[in-house]
């Protein structure tokens, strides 16, 4: 018999959601309770903090439990009414930032070969949309994803455009956006717009090697960025 989630199936967010689900359903975690701080907690399940912290936005996202940011993670009590099915969340947003570094890190080596000084000014008109949005209080997510894709589109691949706007897009999914919302800020994006203008720089220079350290360090500090959502707790 086919089940609505497979446990072979299953990423390892959710694994650990199960496991956690269950503590609280019988009654290890009472509603309205601090759940016990990460490090405990990935030493109880023997998990990743990464996972961990993907689990928990995945349990918030269904109303378990409240990230309380600076506080920690508490146990909602459980709704009267029946639940509906569980929704799908998407990747783990780990993974597809160490997928993105892998491929984008390749793949600016072919845009610092293939780009032009009219791709250097599209960049730059990026960089510079970004910053105006920053400064309104706005995310300048769209700007940021035309950054990406004008560098994808400089490698001359179209297999590779279309896999780095796939992953670029699955930020949109539910856990990812859930994630989003806690983790950026004014001060996080301002980062990721210096770590844009050390690309480009790279890329200008024609300096490859430069271009994929650059690349690889503002996904992986992307990435540090986005799972760093319960470090005050510890």
């Amino acid at each position: 018999m086919a089940s609505a989630l497979n446990t072979a199936e299953q990423k390892p967010y959710q694994k650990i959601a199960e496991q956690l689900r269950a503590y609280i359903a019988q009654g290890d975690f009472s509603a309205g309770s601090r759940l016990p701080p990460e490090r405990d907690l990935t030493q109880l399940l023997g998990v990743s903090r990464p996972s961990l912290r993907e689990a928990l936005v995945a349990l918030e996202i269904e109303g378990a439990v409240e990230i309380k940011m600076g506080s920690g993670v508490y146990v909602r009590k459980p709704p009267t009414a029946a639940q509906p099915a569980r929704q799908a969340l998407g990747e783990s947003p780990s993974e597809l930032m160490q997928a993105r570094a892998l491929i984008e890190g390749e793949s600016v080596v072919l845009a610092c070969v293939h780009g032009k000084k009219s791709d250097h000014r599209y960049l730059q008109a990026c960089i510079e949309a970004m910053r105006a949005s920053i400064a309104q209080g706005q995310a300048p997510l769209e700007d940021d994803r035309k950054f990406h894709q004008r560098l994808a589109k400089m490698s001359g691949n179209g297999a590779l455009v279309r896999i780095i706007t796939a992953l670029f897009d699955e930020r949109h999914t539910p856990l990812s956006a859930h994630l989003s919302k806690h983790a950026e800020n004014r001060l996080t994006w301002e980062a990721a717009v210096s770590e844009h203008e050390a690309i480009l720089a790279a890329v200008v220079r024609q300096d490859v090697l430069g271009a994929q350290t650059a690349m690889r360090l503002h996904l992986s500090r992307s990435e540090n960025r986005w799972l760093r959502v319960l470090e005050p707790e510890d």
